[in-house]
Order: C-alpha cells, then sequence, then structure tokens
C-alpha cells in the first residue's frame, strides 16, 4: 500500500526529561521528518533543551498527565493533517531505530492501531520487568483479551501508530496513566483493527515513579480495573454481552 511518509508524524510526550530527551531527539531525527514533542508541565530544563532542537512543541502550563498529553498529540495530528502519529516516550526505554518496523507496518495497510509489544517476541538483548510491573500488565492484559475478544499480549506499550481519521471519533478523556485502559475499550467499539508488532523490552531507570498512590501495584492494579470497567459501561451498547459480564459487581467494589 502507498503511503506518504511525509504524512507520518512522530509525537513524544515528556515530562521532567532532560536527563534523556536531547540524546532521543538526536537518536530521532534520522529517523522521523517531523516531530511534535507535547511538554507536559516540565519544572526542569527539558523546555530549554527543546529549544535547541527543529520540533513543534506544545507545553502545558502545568503537568496534566500522560493521557492529556496523548489526547493533545492525536488531536494535533488530526489537526495538522497527518496520515498517522507514531508516539514513543523520551526515557530511551523505546528504541528509535525500531520506527522504521512501523513504517513498515503502516504501509501493510492492514491496521489502524499498530501497538508495540515488549512480549511477544522473546529477544537476548531484553532487559527484565519489575515484577510488579510484570503481574499488573498481565492481569491488565487478560482482562482486556477476554472481555474485548483481542489477543494483544501487552497492554501497556506507548511505541504505537495510530491512524488519524481512525481514532478521530474516539472521546478520550482520561489524563493519567490509565489512559490504554479507555482506548483500548473504545478502539474495539468502534470497530478498529488492531495489530501488534514486536518491540524491544528496555528498563533503563527502575526508580521511576507513577505518583499519585500508584507506585503501589495493587492501587495501580484497582485504578486500572476501575477505568477499563468505566469505559466499558459507557462502551456497552457497541460491545458484546461478554464484554459486560460481571461489570456490575466489580463497580460496585470501586472505593469511594
Amino acid at each position: 500500500m502507498a503511503i506518504d511518509r511525509t504524512r507520518i508524524l512522530l509525537a513524544i510526550p515528556v515530562f521532567n526529561e532532560a536527563a534523556t530527551i536531547d540524546g532521543v531527539l538526536r537518536r530521532v531525527g534520522t529517523f522521523a521528518r517531523e516531530v511534535l514533542v507535547v511538554d507536559d508541565g516540565s519544572t526542569d530544563a527539558t523546555p530549554e533543551i527543546l529549544g535547541r532542537h527543529r520540533v513543534t512543541v506544545v507545553r502545558h502550563a502545568e503537568n496534566r498527565g500522560y493521557g492529556r498529553a496523548m489526547q493533545e498529540i492525536l488531536r494535533r495530528a488530526d489537526l495538522d493533517g497527518h496520515d498517522w502519529v507514531i508516539t514513543m516516550d523520551c526515557d530511551e526505554q523505546h528504541e528509535p531505530a525500531q520506527i522504521p518496523d512501523f513504517v513498515r507496518a503502516i504501509e501493510q495497510g492492514r491496521a489502524d492501531v499498530i501497538s508495540g509489544s515488549r512480549y511477544q517476541v522473546s529477544d537476548p538483548r531484553d532487559d527484565h520487568a519489575p515484577e510488579d510491573r510484570l503481574a499488573v500488565n498481565r492481569a491488565i492484559t487478560r482482562e482486556i483479551n477476554e472481555r474485548l475478544d483481542l489477543s494483544i499480549t501487552d497492554a501497556f506499550c506507548g511505541f504505537k501508530a495510530y491512524r488519524t481519521a481512525a481514532v478521530r471519533h474516539l472521546q478520550l478523556d482520561v489524563d493519567g496513566y490509565d489512559f490504554p485502559m479507555q482506548f483500548w475499550v473504545q478502539a474495539v467499539a468502534h470497530g478498529l483493527r488492531i495489530d501488534e508488532i514486536p518491540v524491544r523490552r528496555i528498563y533503563k531507570d527502575l526508580s521511576r515513579t507513577f505518583g499519585g498512590g500508584l507506585d503501589d501495584p495493587a492501587v495501580r492494579l484497582r485504578a486500572y480495573r476501575r477505568t477499563l470497567h468505566e469505559a466499558l459501561r459507557r462502551c456497552g451498547h457497541r460491545l458484546s454481552a461478554r464484554a459486560l459480564r460481571s461489570l456490575g459487581a466489580c463497580l460496585a467494589e470501586r472505593p469511594g
């Protein structure tokens, strides 16, 4: 399928990434023609470093959350006329050299969402995932697959490609790290074609925190499930009965 590569945007959400952003943007420049960075209220040297690079910057005056940055990315990609947007993180846990893998997957024309997976294929270079993150990922990925009849292997990887016309009508309003829960539900509810490609599993800084109490894995899992179940409820009219099975009981268990 012929794709105009000039209409593919690369976008990166950042928050206080002064230690890594310079190197990441230098490497990204080898593979991407146009780069958008959403600076989500950084208070370190990130804004100054961004000023040294030929990238488009959207800056939030205060930190609004990963999900809000992703909403901004998808909206801007569509408004600026891009056919696709590839998203990646700026903490050196996504390998810029794999950007062409997403472009090749886009050109195959089989999907509206191409999601990177750190667990689809074993790579001897992969880092070991922290046990708590792996456990939460597995639990949520399993529930998403069971409820939505998917077969994804990594529900949380931010290395993705989105066809802008396909995601234009999604009503995404989750601002935090639980953004993917809402996204997967709406993607299935709107009939988007989903594919996965393998990406390296890289963990550079095991001291990074989620904040907002989410560093406790049990709290994090409950928060992700609340968002998932609320998204299922909102999209119930577009989903199968299987997606909503036992959902009432799950929602009733939410803490106040």
